[in-house]
């Protein structure tokens, strides 16, 4: 595993690549990845200004250590192929591409990526936001393996409208199947699995507990609209320091030689096999990450 895996994701904001202010504020808040967007964000005779401006603000930098990512249009939208050129010049630590359906998009749009100049260590994140998307998940997925894939993120305002589902946070009732399949794809190629966003600014209960029903399905941290749902997200897709220090005593325990070959340790009362150290070790550089970032 990488250890850009291991690198905090728990809130990721989405930020109008319109509004020139709003990319400046950007460089104060306390969001693990600031996605800028020329897509959603952006009315179509805007495009054009709005990419200028993003891809500005990615040259000149002054983020700090927050990951930044540009969200494009669609490579079949008249601006998409130009913003894939703007922002792999701009140099941010990836591109994310909007409506993948399958794996065939993923190899179109690494080869974009290439044709751009994109560095290897640039990444691909895509909204996984069609139904085709989620009939073809796996498809999508082992993509990665020959690309520069490297996260999903959920588009759960598309898919509602695509699949003519009501949304009823925070249970999400219409989203599980497309929701677990997708952490499931994720977790079995090594990506990154970013949950939907919340829509309801302001409403603090609803949005803390739709980030614990996407932290309790394994999602890696969220998308988000606005920043004052940011500290909930920290918070929330942080690990809790009692876990932290659980995973601390598991690395001890294989560590010590007395425990040497064996498979199976109880560690504070807890039965621990070694299928548990991986996690109990990325666990441990996710909080470390953490850590050095508020330090």
């Amino acid at each position: 595993m990488s250890a850009a895996t291991h690198r905090p994701r728990r809130s990721c904001l989405y930020m109008p690549g319109a509004n020139p202010r709003a990319l400046e504020k950007a460089k104060s808040l306390a969001a693990d990845t600031l996605i800028f967007d020329l897509e959603d964000a952006v009315a179509p005779d805007a495009k054009i200004e709005a990419r200028e401006t993003v891809c500005n603000a990615v040259k000149a930098g002054g983020y700090g250590q927050r990951e930044v990512v540009v969200r494009v249009n669609g490579l079949d939208t008249e601006w998409g192929l130009e913003d894939m050129k703007a922002a792999v010049a701009a140099g941010p630590d990836a591109i994310l591409a909007p409506k993948v359906i399958d794996g065939g998009d993923i190899d179109r749009l690494d080869d974009s990526m290439s044709r751009a100049g994109a560095p290897d260590e640039m990444g691909l994140w895509v909204m996984i936001e069609m139904p085709k998307a989620i009939l073809n998940i796996h498809d999508i997925a082992e993509a990665v393996g020959r690309t520069r894939l490297t996260a999903f993120v959920m588009g759960t305002n598309d898919l509602a409208k695509e699949l003519r589902g009501v949304n009823n946070p925070p249970l999400r009732t219409a989203f599980q199947t497309s929701l677990g399949l997708s952490v499931a794809a994720a977790r079995a190629y090594d990506l990154l699995a970013i949950d939907g966003v919340f829509n309801g600014i302001g409403d603090e209960d609803g949005l803390a507990a739709e980030c614990m029903q996407g932290r309790l399905m394994g999602f890696d941290g969220k998308t988000l609209i606005h920043p004052s749902q940011l500290a909930a997200a920290n918070e929330i897709f942080a690990p809790a320091a009692a876990d932290v220090d659980q995973a601390k005593a598991v690395i001890a325990a294989f560590a010590d030689p007395e425990n040497a070959g064996k498979g199976v340790l109880k560690v504070n009362g807890k039965m621990t096999e070694l299928l548990h150290l991986e996690e109990a070790q990325r666990t441990v550089e996710v909080a470390e990450a953490i850590a050095a970032m508020a330090g």
